[in-house]
């Protein structure tokens, strides 16, 4: 497969640690499901749905719809389904990933990296699939400096050499990820034994924790350098539904020609967390590869979750979705405004910060702290105020770090109010 304009998909392949292939209990599951009602099968392991113990069920949304399960649908919603997810959720959400970002891979074939979906439990799920999928021990693996925990937590334990870049309010800074990569020489990075990183993650939009967001400009910088060493992009957006102003930036995936975005959504900021439903996007062989581990390891997201959101969805319509996201913006850009009031009003002083276009965190530098594990683990909660020190959001969480996280998401505008007024006292006390 040439390299200049289309990614070589063996390269990466190479990576999973055997090659997989699904399950026989799964493909018989699977292939019930496609079968006709007349099909008569001794095959499959599936438990029989008349023992379970629940009938039917009706949920009622706020704007007044109901979701309702009947007996034929809570059969199917308690029962075994594909790997993938199931086809009325799937095929809704490759259309709205369709007409928000319109891909340039919609038109490739497969093997050129035709856009492809599968639905994930949380897009955490599905970030720590692909990272097993590609990762291999001594792999260098470049990520967004702080980054988001979790991430961290994933990678780690893969033996993988992680290297910073670093950023500001607006992201990645091209021009450092660009001096990073000086170190290889782009000619040969598929010479056997290169040491060229191979993946490139990054939280393009309300950063966790920054709150930062990319600018386009910085995101077609970001693309080209990918396209000259040839690397995998993952671009993680869990809070992509939560920017503050319109137009939304263009993403990653939009400006993909060669089939080297692999992208991560998430319903837990729009929807609900604890459904646990998210998206794993990008190209075929590469979903497929985190299909496969799907089967190996949970077999698939709840039925039952995916069925009530695929309701609700096909209920609202493309539109009334985006009309809810609506709603969700406009409560987040309220809590942020009122926490960055309280900013004003209490930390002018003691800290810096950069107001946050998208996402739901404030990134605090307390001024004259080298170190805020303490102030924030210990003396804070004395005060009964609770932050996040910035030092578990870098690679080594020993490293002194004068950061904090606030998050405006869950907390009124007064407990926020109040919290800062703490916050200031304990800082001033400090110096």
């Amino acid at each position: 497969m040439m390299l200049n304009g289309v990614m070589n998909y063996a390269r990466f392949l190479t990576a999973v640690s055997s090659a997989r292939k699904p399950s026989p209990i799964r493909m018989l599951t699977e292939l019930q499901q496609r079968s006709p009602p007349s099909l008569i099968s001794l095959a499959g392991g599936a438990p029989n749905p008349n023992t379970f113990p629940f009938q039917s069920a009706s949920i009622q949304v706020k704007d007044g719809k109901m979701v309702t399960f009947d007996e034929t649908a809570m059969r199917r919603a308690l029962q075994y389904s594909a790997s993938n997810g199931i086809p009325e959720l799937l095929t809704w959400m490759k259309n709205l990933q369709k007409d928000l970002h319109n891909p340039p891979t919609i038109s490739y074939s497969p093997e050129e990296g035709q856009m492809d979906m599968c639905v994930t439990t949380g897009s955490q799920e599905g970030l720590c699939k692909v990272f097993e999928m590609l990762v291999n021990p001594g792999d260098n693996v470049l990520l967004d400096a702080p980054t988001y925990s979790g991430t961290l937590a994933a990678l780690q334990p893969l033996g993988c050499n992680l290297i910073n870049i670093p950023s500001d309010h607006h992201g990645m800074i091209p021009a450092a990820l660009k001096e990073t990569l000086s170190r290889w020489d782009p000619l040969e990075v598929h010479k056997p034994g290169s040491t060229a990183p191979k993946i490139l993650y990054t939280i393009p939009n309300g950063g966790n924790p920054t709150g930062a967001s990319m600018t386009m400009e910085r995101k077609k910088d970001v693309y080209e350098l990918a396209q000259q060493y040839d690397m995998l992009i993952i671009e993680d957006d869990p809070y992509y539904f939560l920017q503050f102003e319109k137009p939304w930036a263009p993403t990653f995936l939009s400006m993909d020609i060669d089939g080297r975005i692999i992208r991560t959504d998430s319903f837990s900021k729009i929807l609900s967390s604890g459904l646990r439903l998210g998206f794993v996007t990008g190209p075929k062989p590469l979903v497929d590869h985190v299909v496969l581990h799907i089967q190996a390891s949970t077999m698939h997201t709840s039925t039952f979750t995916q069925l009530m959101v695929s309701q609700l969805l096909h209920s609202w319509g493309q539109k009334g979705f985006l009309q809810h996201i609506d709603g969700v913006i406009e409560f987040y850009r309220k809590q942020r405004d009122a926490m960055i009031c309280s900013a004003d009003k209490w930390l002018k002083d003691v800290a810096e910060w950069h107001t946050p276009s998208a996402g739901m965190f404030l990134w605090l530098k307390l001024k004259g702290i080298a170190d805020t594990q303490q102030l924030i683990m210990e003396k804070a909660l004395e005060k009964e105020v609770l932050l996040v020190p910035g030092g578990v959001f870098t690679i080594n969480s020993s490293d002194p770090c004068p950061y904090v996280r606030a998050a405006f998401s869950l907390s009124t505008p007064e407990q926020i109010d109040e919290a800062f007024r703490r916050l200031s006292l304990l800082i001033k006390d400090a110096l």
